[in-house]
């Protein structure tokens, strides 16, 4: 006799969290916020070039497949029925860039990852086109014209990749972020599948007016980009289609989130002055503006943080972007070999207590907010001959928390409204050490949900809340209480105050190294080398591999 499937209250919500290291599935209960399962795979990255950071999005695709099927297996496993399943949300890596043949579904190039730096190039020869000191692009999106963003993604394949040019000519190419790229082909790709974007996503590209909430013909002309090969923006809550094929096929995709914007709601940062910081690959801090666009004197991006329905009002959010957080510690392990596993960093730094004066910048993609510098690169300094990769673990950790603490810092000056805790989420804040340093760097508390899947929890909701879907209201006030891990800071003020100047001194040595990157050709010629400070490849040669790996 077969086994009764097991009874859930209420309708169940899945959610695709696309990311820069992994796609992952989770099925909520939205009513409990309930995680009932969920299946992760981890993706690739390829490194063609120095500065190049490319995916294959036929491998992205197909993760988030595999996904999908392995969490339904894993509810018959657990005797509850998929068909309580009644909306899916979509949540992905920003600003990674695709362009596609809407008739064969064939990617036209690998995508261009955020993080990609190749388009340094691009944005000096479109620097040069705006007019005097205008804030053109950046007072129509928010945004400063920098390599992080699609547009100068999409500008350079569309001069670089004959494929790409050849299928714009003949009106196949179709361009957008891992959402369009996923919700085309889960709708049935080739075979009907719709072309849409959420208001989150559009706003980070550099081409969508976030006051009109339209694609703008003025920026589409300033990059060149033929406003057909876009996708149609929606808000971040309603029907987009329905799945096409695999155990789901039939139910609804009804949300569509930028992987941050889905934290700030899966964190309940729903008033004016409410902020939350992930942890990821790299770090996102952003906090809730209101209905208003705030414009930042220092260094941070305005951007939309949401729009849940199609006739609600948008909801704009002031947002500080580090580039390498989490990733910094993948480079400790796969680049210097000094890690077995990503979590071992937390053992390690555990063992000394203190980077004992060495300091890390992390800035392998140049460094973003709050400085918007592409010209920096990595550096370790402070360096002795008693240093061991115990303490430089522990620099790493401390890097992110600093840089953590400068974009605080720029929030502070442009709200005014100095924060009294942060609420955290992400991967890396199972890292109970990481979690004590930001207290003490900030030198408030540091708040951690109990539900920590907050991205997955963010996107869901929106898919669960659509018109046409309701089975979850926004006005419901039962998620409101989570509970969460707190850490307070445990230093003096004033020690977080010392070590904090000594990282700012760092930051300024880390900047300057390239004068000029060649597109093509990757190369880098750097600037003279400040006396003292050593790119990391020349450390390694200079105190050599004994040293890094705390043999004696």
């Amino acid at each position: 006799m077969a086994a009764r499937k097991k009874a859930v209250e209420g309708p169940l919500v899945g959610a695709v969290v696309q990311g820069t290291g992994s796609s992952s599935f989770l099925v909520f209960n939205l009513k409990t916020a309930e995680l009932l399962t969920r299946y992760q795979v981890e993706l690739t990255q390829d490194f063609p070039q120095e500065g190049w950071v490319e995916q294959d999005p036929k491998e992205i695709l197909q993760s988030v497949y595999e996904c999908i099927e392995r969490t339904c297996e894993k509810l018959d496993e657990l005797n509850i029925d998929i068909s309580n399943i009644k909306a899916i949300g979509v949540s992905n890596q920003r600003e990674t860039t695709i362009v596609w043949d809407k008739l064969t579904g064939e990617p036209l190039y690998n995508a261009v990852v955020w993080l990609d730096l190749r388009t340094q190039a691009t944005v000096e020869k479109l620097s040069k086109k705006i007019p005097g000191n205008s804030n053109f692009v950046k007072s129509k999106t928010g945004l400063p014209l920098s390599t992080y963003f699609s547009a100068v993604k999409l500008r350079w394949m569309l001069d670089n990749v004959r494929k790409v040019q050849k299928a714009v000519e003949d009106g196949r190419a179709l361009f957008g972020t891992i959402d369009s790229w996923l919700i085309w082909s889960l709708t049935g790709g080739v075979n009907g599948g719709v072309h849409y974007t959420d208001v989150t996503n559009a706003s980070r590209t550099m081409l969508f007016n976030i006051h009109s909430l339209e694609w703008d013909k003025d920026l589409c002309d300033f990059f060149e980009i033929p406003m057909d090969i876009l996708p149609k923006v929606l808000s971040s809550s309603e029907i987009y289609g329905q799945m096409k094929s695999g155990s789901l096929e039939g139910v609804l995709i009804s949300g569509c989130l930028g992987d941050q914007s889905a934290a700030l709601i899966g964190q309940m940062c729903f008033q004016e002055g409410q902020a939350k910081n992930t942890y990821g690959t790299g770090c996102f801090l952003l906090c809730n503006t209101g209905r208003k666009c705030v414009f930042s004197e220092h260094g941070l991006l305005t951007t939309v943080a949401y729009k849940l329905g199609k006739n609600k009002p948008v909801v704009y959010a002031l947002e500080g972007s580090v580039a390498i957080a989490g990733a910094v510690v993948h480079w400790l392990k796969d680049n210097l070999g000094i890690l077995e596993t990503p979590e071992e960093i937390e053992t390690l730094a555990k063992e000394v207590g203190t980077s004992y004066g060495c300091y890390f910048i992390p800035a392998f993609s140049g460094l973003y907010a709050p400085y918007w510098e592409p010209s920096a690169r990595g550096i370790i300094c402070g360096l002795t001959q008693f240093t061991n990769k115990c303490h430089i673990a522990f620099a790493a950790l401390e890097a992110i928390c600093f840089q953590t603490r400068e974009i605080l810092d720029a929030m502070n000056r442009d709200c005014g409204i100095p924060f009294n805790q942060l609420q955290v989420d992400g991967i890396m804040t199972n890292n109970k050490i990481l979690m004590q340093l930001q207290a003490d760097i900030l030198h408030i508390p540091v708040v951690k949900p109990s539900i920590t899947e907050t991205t997955a929890l963010g996107v869901a909701m929106a898919a669960g809340s659509a018109e046409g879907v309701g089975i979850w209201s926004f006005e419901n006030d039962n998620l409101s209480n989570i509970m969460g891990e707190r850490f307070e800071p445990q230093i003096k003020a004033t020690e977080s105050e010392i070590r904090y100047v000594t990282w700012k001194k760092a930051v300024m040595k880390s900047m300057g190294w390239v004068t000029t990157q060649s597109p093509e050709s990757g190369d880098n010629i750097f600037s003279t080398l400040p006396l003292g400070i050593f790119i990391v490849s020349s450390m390694l040669m200079l105190i050599g591999a004994r040293y890094i790996s705390g043999i004696p």
